[in-house]
């Protein structure tokens, strides 16, 4: 199962229990928010994944790049040759063109698998260590209920609850400064 699978099921079995215990034991539960994307991004932490991915997607970008300018100047000559060749010459350049094509579309593809799962692999590293503070602070301040308000089940947030985000960044970079 999926983290975001996981998560979902998670809160619905939360939800579900506030709503058959009734609003009155609610009403004495203190019910907290976090925006996942929002710590991920303006902490040090996400900050750091963000630029490491940025580096590597513009060295992929500039490989790419390179080899999409040889395939152009490559068809042009192509295309200029099409008419002196012989149609024997001229197909054989134009299968080594299409070769060189596929080996573009299976560059560019690799690159997008390889990029994703860099990705993974930094918010991987991330977002548990997110949780274990957001554990942390919900502990040691007596939340019931703290909600990623990202998270498609949550239709609804009072702004009257605390908003956490800012407070995780915080202790997130608190973190991240130890190191």
């Amino acid at each position: 199962m999926n983290r975001k699978k996981f998560f979902a099921t998670w809160i619905i079995v939360i939800v579900s229990v506030f709503l058959i215990a009734g609003p009155v034991s609610a009403q004495a539960e203190k019910i907290g928010f976090i925006d996942m994307k929002e710590i991920i991004f303006n902490s040090d932490a996400g900050k750091a994944a963000a630029a490491d991915f940025k580096r590597a997607f513009e060295k992929k970008k500039a490989a790419i790049q390179h080899k999409e300018n040889d395939l152009k100047k490559q068809k042009e000559a192509l295309d200029k040759q099409r008419s002196v060749l012989k149609e024997e010459a001229f197909k054989e350049k134009e299968m080594e063109y299409q070769r060189q094509f596929r080996e573009y579309q299976r560059l560019v593809s690799d690159s997008n698998e390889e990029l994703s799962a860099r990705d993974q692999q930094l918010s991987g590293r991330l977002i548990p260590e997110i949780m274990k503070i957001v554990q942390s602070v919900g502990d040691k301040e007596g939340y019931t209920l703290i909600l990623d308000v990202n998270n498609p089940i949550v239709v609804y947030h009072s702004k009257t609850n605390q908003n956490l985000t800012k407070r995780i960044v915080s202790e997130l970079n608190k973190k991240k400064g130890k190191r």
